[in-house]
């Protein structure tokens, strides 16, 4: 296998000198534009591949090449031909370009740039139009990520595309600029970033658009991600596009097309009733790398340590009577249990002291076979299976992977967390979309936990039946849905819709989306009006995001071995033609046909991996333990969650004692007469959550409850005299109705 990495130790300079990128945010959409200088110094003509990384639901809309002062544009044609074309040009000598999306994964593509003489310059740009997801704090992600992770391949898969992707050592030599425009039809009121930025302009004065700049001399060693805020994010809104005039009568990007963003809104008395039933199936990569430190700042830990903690939290959480059990992954796979068992103290108690256990000492990261094991085992009547995955790394076979998830959608929900700047986020986002689940992403500095516990919340919610989306226009329209039916809705979590609006209005200038579904039992209904005329200066980017959508259902048409194959091909490449964006049945290709000229010596092939160094020899050590942390102080609010019994309790005792920093005795001699010691032992714990770890309360909101119900069972006298006796023993100032007893 050939690896060149961007600095060998010979020191060979590589073709790529600066990255210059521009972002424009439109509401929940991003176009980003992507500007590669290359200059071939090496002493002969050079054909180069660069490999990138994209979102998983990025639309690439345009790819050009400037050499000189020429530049060269692509068109988007049939994969086959445009790989012929370039075979073509590139053996007459001619500079050719071409970008595809790889077979094995969509959030990986190739550039191939072809012949460029001695020392001659090239700047390649890309642009390409992305959704942005909602976090739990409402604000909007966008991510320009710093790492493409060579996959792992098992061994004699003979998987391709390893061989394209590349590593490197040493300090990245290439530069990065990045500037940032925002605008909305809400006011703007924030952008954050884990990167440092230059201050927020504001060119309205209603605040509505805002300019950004990454400040100089970004190393370019972590993902550059974005966060913006909106004033009221959470509300449903609608953009129209207006479509090109001169696309063909009736097709999709000559049409108007909407984009609508739901929230749905969940009754508070449903939400405060979390289900009591599931089949909970927690599946934990234990790869090599998973040995890695989580950041490189104080207090870092190995992601499996964290991971670790975070089964803690997850096994303390559940309620009393579901079932569980617990998957560890790497080259092959273990079980704790043969099948899921019954939650309650006993199988608790094993399963935590097998946690302590696991380490990151599996091999490579090989997630289908315990997936397979896990479909193949009955599921428990009254007890939905929840899925929950959690990887660093990426895989080779991610198509075959998320159509397995996909074929058993319809018995489970699927949960997934990427870890660490390489999780695949095709991957990642496609588990949880196939298995109507949630995705999240757990990079650098984020805290597992917070982003687990969210996700358990939404398995925990009543499922959403019966989904219908109705819409309201004037005689004369008419709208073709464009987005896959809905099949899954959470509380907080945004649901977008792209639609094709046919026709002429005969007078009516206003449309609106009606959303129905029932939520245990109840019939909900949750309506969005929007005006008809289209939103000003949005480009193109709703429609290519709308034929990206349209492509990504047909492709799964077409995997599912639907039975007009070649129908269904022929109407993505259409699409994919028409609206300008890649699909996997089609590639960009520019040739320069004035370059013509003798090409004088062998060429030369260079891999260049995308914007970032990875370890040196990363193949043989790929997924090699690193060596042990050192050991970071105790966690009190995990040291309390450890001590829980399932049912909810605690005992009254000195390990107890020490997370409130007091002795036995002093617990003791402070108790109530007329209360038992687990019933003191379990208030005060209640108390210290809520008056000493407020900030973390969605980490140990399901053990607070499991507590307060537990409470709620016991016969307890005064109960307000026992938490001012707790208050003052604690030094807290908790109500009685805060606790939730």
């Amino acid at each position: 296998m050939e690896i060149c990495g961007l600095v060998t130790d010979k020191n060979e300079s590589v073709p790529l000198k600066s990255i210059s990128v521009q972002v424009l945010v439109q509401d929940h959409v991003a176009t980003v534009s992507s500007t590669l200088q290359y200059v071939n110094e090496e002493e002969r003509p050079l054909e180069a591949l660069f490999v990138f990384p994209l979102p998983a639901d990025a639309a690439v809309c345009h790819f050009s090449a400037k050499i000189g002062e020429q530049e060269i544009v692509a068109e988007v044609q049939d994969r086959e031909s445009a790989r012929d074309q370039y075979d073509d040009a590139v053996s007459s000598g001619q500079q050719a370009f071409l970008l595809e999306e790889s077979a094995e994964s969509p959030d990986v593509f190739r550039l191939s740039v072809g012949c460029l003489s001695v020392g001659q310059n090239a700047a390649v740009t890309i642009i390409y139009v992305t959704e942005l997801s909602v976090q739990a704090d409402h604000s909007l992600r966008f991510c320009l990520p710093a790492v493409l992770n060579p996959r792992y391949t098992p061994a004699g898969s003979g998987a391709g595309i390893v061989s394209e992707i590349s590593s490197g050592c040493g300090s990245v030599p290439y530069t990065l600029s990045l500037s940032v425009h925002v605008s909305s039809p809400k006011p703007i009121s924030k952008l954050e970033s884990s990167c440092s930025l230059d201050p927020l302009v504001f060119l309205h004065s209603d605040h509505t658009q805002a300019t950004v700049n990454l400040s100089p001399g970004h190393m370019f060693d972590k993902d550059v991600e974005l966060f913006v805020f909106y004033q009221d994010t959470h509300q449903p809104s609608a953009i129209v596009e207006a479509g090109v005039t001169t696309a063909p009568p009736g097709s999709l990007m000559r049409d108007p097309v909407v984009m609508i963003s739901l929230y749905p809104e969940f009754p508070e008395e449903v939400m405060s009733s979390l289900a009591t039933q599931g089949e909970f199936v927690f599946v934990i990569d234990r790869s090599g790398s998973m040995g890695d430190m989580m950041h490189h700042g104080k207090g870092a830990q190995m992601r499996i340590e964290s991971a670790k903690d975070t089964l803690l939290l997850l096994l303390k959480s559940l309620p009393m009577g579901c079932y569980f059990n617990i998957y560890g992954f790497g080259s092959d796979f273990k079980s704790f249990f043969p099948q899921s068992v019954v939650y309650k103290q006993e199988t608790m108690a094993q399963a935590l002291k097998r946690v302590k256990e696991m380490k990151a000492d599996m091999g490579g990261t090989e997630i289908l076979q315990p997936l397979k094991h896990i479909y193949s085992q009955r599921c428990h009547p009254d007890h939905p299976r929840q899925l929950f995955i959690f990887t660093d790394g990426e895989v080779f076979n991610t198509k075959e992977v998320l159509d397995l998830v996909k074929s058993h959608a319809h018995s489970h929900r699927c949960f997934s967390f990427g870890i660490g700047e390489g999780a695949s986020a095709a991957l990642i986002t496609g588990m949880a979309r196939e298995g109507s689940g949630h995705a999240q992403f757990i990079t650098d500095t984020d805290r597992m936990q917070p982003k687990v516990m969210q996700s358990l919340r939404f398995a925990l919610q009543p499922a959403v039946v019966n989904i219908s989306v109705d819409w309201t226009l004037p005689d004369g329209i008419t709208v073709d849905t464009l987005s896959p039916p809905i099949n899954v809705l959470f509380q907080g979590q945004r649901t977008l819709i792209y639609a094709q609006l046919k026709g002429e209005s005969s007078g009516g200038s206003e449309g609106a989306v009606t959303v129905k579904y029932s939520l245990k039992d109840q019939p909900v209904t949750n309506q969005l009006h929007f005006c008809l005329k289209p939103t000003e200066e949005t480009g193109l980017s709703i429609h290519r995001l709308a034929a990206r959508t349209l492509i990504r259902s047909l492709e799964q048409e077409e995997r599912s071995g639907a039975a007009d194959v070649e129908g269904i091909r022929s109407r993505m490449v259409e699409l994919s033609v028409q609206a300008g964006v890649s699909s996997v049945h089609t590639a960009f290709i520019a040739v320069n046909k004035d370059s013509r000229q003798t090409v004088k010596g062998p060429m030369q092939q260079r891999r260049v991996s995308a914007y970032a160094e990875s370890d040196d020899d990363v193949y043989d050590d790929l997924d090699s333990p690193v060596e042990a942390a050192p050991e970071p102080q105790k966690d009190l609010l995990l040291q309390l969650v450890s001590l829980q019994k399932a049912s909810g309790c605690w005992d009254l005792d000195a390990t107890l004692a020490d997370v409130f920093g007091k002795t036995e005795d002093e617990l003791t001699n402070q108790k109530p007469a007329q209360v038992d010691g687990s019933v003191w032992a379990t208030l005060l714990a209640l108390i210290w959550l809520y008056g000493c770890k407020r900030e973390q309360q969605v980490e140990w909101q399901f053990v607070a409850m499991k507590a307060a119900s537990w409470i709620g069972s016991q016969k307890v006298g005064d109960l307000s005299q026992c938490v001012c006796a707790g208050n003052v023993l604690l030094g807290c100032q908790v109500t009685k109705e805060t606790l939730g007893i």
